[in-house]
């Protein structure tokens, strides 16, 4: 059996066709017997030479071992294992509430709006530039998110804030037209920097309100299982690794008296 045959029937059987296609591409007529590790950790780094290790897993290694491994529970070949390029991990940085309202108050309503949503919802950047007025609903303040990784979808609640920022982007509101207006992220990227210039804050990227999303909920003491549902984290492990965050208040501890948290703005703000 061919790559080129196990992935048609790989996707004839239902399964995510995310990055598919570039290694179908790479991969067309090779026996599936043949792709040994070391040839798809060679296609890595030949499809993506200038790409760090965590994209080289993710859009090379993940799916060609799903190919094969699908076919491999058909008997139509052997089980494929292939180790990762290790990746770094770096803390990520949330944004908070404080940055999210500066950089809303330098942007257009449009940008601000879209700043807003993420923050609001959890939701990753290629899901709120996709995000159409067909899927918005703001009289029940709800909004559908087409979750780009795990190709789900989830109904997010839209808090009045956000139902205000949405409604005031001046739009026709054709269902079809997407709701911020971007093609895409790398549309989003240069404006986003430009809004930050002008708040005079730090510079974070859009999925820094993701990451702000899940820290904020976790750090007001909602449940992880909830947060991870909240925001389409499917891996409750991965949200706990990568989004629980220590506080960077020294006055947590006041909460064990049940008082406030007292540590000034200026230090929370050099802080986070």
């Amino acid at each position: 059996m061919t790559f080129a045959d196990a992935a048609i029937a790989y996707r004839e059987a239902g399964h995510s066709t995310r990055f598919l296609e570039r290694v179908e591409d790479h991969w067309k007529n090779t026996l599936v017997r043949d792709i040994t590790s070391k040839a798809v950790e060679a296609a890595a780094r030949k499809l993506y030479p200038s790409a760090g290790p965590a994209t080289r897993n993710r859009q090379v290694i993940v799916p060609t071992q799903a190919v094969i491994n699908f076919a491999a529970e058909n008997d139509w070949c052997p089980h494929l294992k292939v180790k990762r390029f290790k990746v770094d991990r770096k803390i990520k940085e949330p944004a908070t509430l404080a940055w999210v309202e500066a950089f809303v108050a330098h942007a257009s309503p449009h940008l601000g709006a879209l700043c807003l949503f993420m923050f609001a919802t959890g939701a990753r950047i290629g899901e709120a530039v996709s995000l159409t007025w067909r899927d918005v609903d703001l009289t029940e303040r709800t909004a559908r998110i087409r979750q780009t990784k795990t190709g789900d979808e989830r109904k997010a609640h839209l808090q009045p804030r956000l139902v205000a920022a949405i409604a005031n982007i001046p739009s026709n509101r054709n269902p079809d037209d997407r709701v911020f207006r971007y093609v895409n992220r790398e549309s989003v990227r240069q404006v986003w920097d430009k809004a930050i210039e002008r708040a005079g804050i730090k510079k974070l990227s859009p999925h820094c309100c993701r990451h702000g999303f899940a820290t904020t909920m976790l750090h007001a003491g909602v449940d992880v299982k909830t947060v991870a549902a909240a925001g389409g984290w499917k891996d409750v492990a991965t949200l706990v690794r990568v989004y629980a965050h220590a506080m960077g208040d020294r006055t947590v501890t006041n909460v064990i008296f049940g008082t406030d948290l007292t540590q000034p703005e200026n230090e929370k703000a050099s802080n986070s």
